[in-house]
């Protein structure tokens, strides 16, 4: 008796074991347009949807594309890089936000988030390209974002934001807006195209804007700053829009 207990005993460790190792999550996720959500999202069995993957990615971890196909909208409520850099992954939003940020879990200290080598297209109907509600960091890199309703990208929380190398156009709104709900915005932009949208740079509440680099052009308004700050490092081209604007400031670079 005592014998049959130990091996059942034995045998429940091995399948806890066993679907521990299968519900583990990987820090790296990969997907594909001819992957799909039930796989472990691994480089030969690759999710079909940023959203698949995320729940499949560890906090810190990095999800990236093998091919460029349109991967969906997706809420990152955890620190993440979703890196699509050489393949160009794409979200189609229309009708939603293309990436929600939005992470408020204590045990998350970084609060960090990266996406890089993406297209976001709202083809018309889509609300925000980007919407940050809660993070301490965003990078955006390489990142094209077009045709949303609202902003390309919607900074609301208190964060400290990049953006480089990426074209905002098409935009009903602002290409960039930082209006603050929860604390002060730190917003810097360089080497970037803000073209077609209702403004380009618009600095509400409790944000500061950055800028260098960058071409401003064919915008509605090109900077606004009715409630923040523009801060220029005297190497943009804002030109060509319906109003320009100005910088609230600027520094000398060195």
């Amino acid at each position: 008796m005592r014998n049959i207990l130990l091996r059942a005993i034995h045998t429940f460790a091995l399948l806890m074991g066993f679907a521990f190792v299968i519900h583990a999550q990987a820090t790296r996720t990969w997907v594909s347009g001819v992957g799909d959500d039930i796989n472990p999202c691994s480089r030969t069995a690759p999710c079909k949807t940023f959203a698949g993957a995320i729940s499949k990615t560890a906090t810190n971890g990095e999800i990236n594309c093998l091919d460029p196909a349109g991967f969906g909208a997706v809420t990152v409520t955890k620190s993440i890089t979703i890196d699509c850099e050489d393949t160009q992954g794409s979200i189609l939003s229309a009708g939603t936000n293309g990436i929600i940020v939005n992470i408020t879990a204590a045990t998350d200290t970084k609060k960090a988030v990266k996406i890089r080598g993406l297209s976001i297209n709202g083809a018309g109907t889509g609300i925000n390209g980007i919407r940050i509600v809660n993070a301490s960091t965003l990078n955006v890199e390489e990142v094209v974002i077009d045709g949303c309703t609202q902003h390309g990208i919607s900074v609301e929380g208190n964060s400290q934001v990049v953006v480089k190398n990426s074209t905002i156009r098409s935009n009903a709104g602002a290409g960039i807006s930082g209006l603050s709900t929860s604390g002060p915005i730190d917003i810097m932009v360089t080497n970037s195209l803000l073209n077609g949208n209702g403004t380009g740079i618009l600095a509400g509440a409790g944000t500061v804007f950055r800028l260098s680099g960058n071409t401003i052009a064919f915008n509605t308004t090109g900077l606004s700053a009715p409630q923040g700050k523009i801060v220029s490092f005297r190497n943009n081209s804002i030109d060509g829009n319906g109003t320009n604007g100005a910088a609230t400031s600027t520094v000398t670079q060195q």
